[in-house]
């Protein structure tokens, strides 16, 4: 790909990761890119909705609304859609979210969490989401700079559009909106999570992005990498223990850390790592 870097060492990796993070407005170093971390560099921005194959698309609706049928009450009565949805996908159902991090260092972990995909070059998105407003239709775009924000909340975003049907018709041209969960547990908050939604639930959000180069840049790992990355990473405290907090976080920390170097890899690539551990 076109904007891809490969990076040679630890400290390579770090000058990537925090590119352009200096922001002269403010005199301070804030990043406007979001990142993805993904275990193998073929995988493409697929949705989890995109992974039930067939007509997924035409199953969205109905998956939202059963989920708000049979989910208890407290959790989801009265809820936006998008609230709902991101509650949803927080819990595992397929939805057209992807999940992000404003942490390279988590987007990272993902990255190398997958032993069984430590003979395949890792890959981390880094997506300008600033910039990425720039194409926001009207009605959105004002609504995020009157708020003086830079991604979405759900109750803003509802203040545009309430449906799923509604934001596909805001405008013919396809786009791309990032979207804050509310803090729901200790998981959300210490991912540093954020959702990106398309404006259409069949476009994969890799095919826009080459469409828009200057918005974003992929960092390859070689998997000759994966396993000083992964180790400084632990020493760090960037693991699943932390990610994922309670007793099944623990459990896949210490699988891992006592995992063999030497542990055989799978090669059956029918799905994906669950990136950034909200889906």
């Amino acid at each position: 790909m076109k904007n891809d870097v490969i990076v040679k060492s630890w400290a390579e990796l770090q000058e990537e990761l925090f590119r352009d993070s200096y922001d002269a407005s403010l005199g301070r170093f804030r990043s406007a890119h979001v990142f993805r971390g993904l275990s193998d560099a073929g995988y493409e921005l697929k949705t989890s909705l995109m992974r039930l194959e067939g007509p997924y698309s035409d199953l969205e609706r109905h998956l939202l609304r059963n989920f708000r049928k049979y989910a208890h009450r407290n959790t989801v009565s009265g809820e936006s859609v998008w609230n709902l949805m991101a509650i949803a996908q927080h819990h595992g159902l397929p939805t057209r979210l992807l999940d992000w991090t404003y942490s390279p260092y988590i987007a990272l972990h993902f990255a190398t969490a997958n032993l069984m995909r430590f003979n395949t070059d890792g890959a981390i998105w880094c997506v300008n989401y600033v910039k990425a407003n720039e194409f926001l239709p009207t009605p959105l775009f004002n609504t995020i700079k009157e708020e003086g924000a830079n991604v979405f909340t759900p109750t803003m975003l509802d203040t545009v559009c309430n449906s799923l049907k509604q934001l596909e018709t805001l405008h013919e041209r396809r786009f791309v909106i990032f979207l804050e969960p509310p803090s729901m547990d200790e998981r959300i908050v210490n991912q540093h999570a954020l959702f990106s939604l398309m404006s259409n639930a069949r476009l994969l959000m890799n095919h826009w992005l080459e469409d828009h180069p200057e918005l974003f840049y992929r960092i390859i790992i070689p998997k000759e990498l994966k396993w000083e990355i992964r180790d400084k990473l632990d020493q760090a405290n960037i693991t699943e223990r932390v990610l994922f907090p309670g007793l099944d976080g623990l459990s896949s920390w210490l699988k891992r850390q006592y995992s063999p170097k030497s542990l055989p890899y799978a090669h059956d690539d029918s799905h994906q790592d669950n990136v950034n551990g909200i889906e």
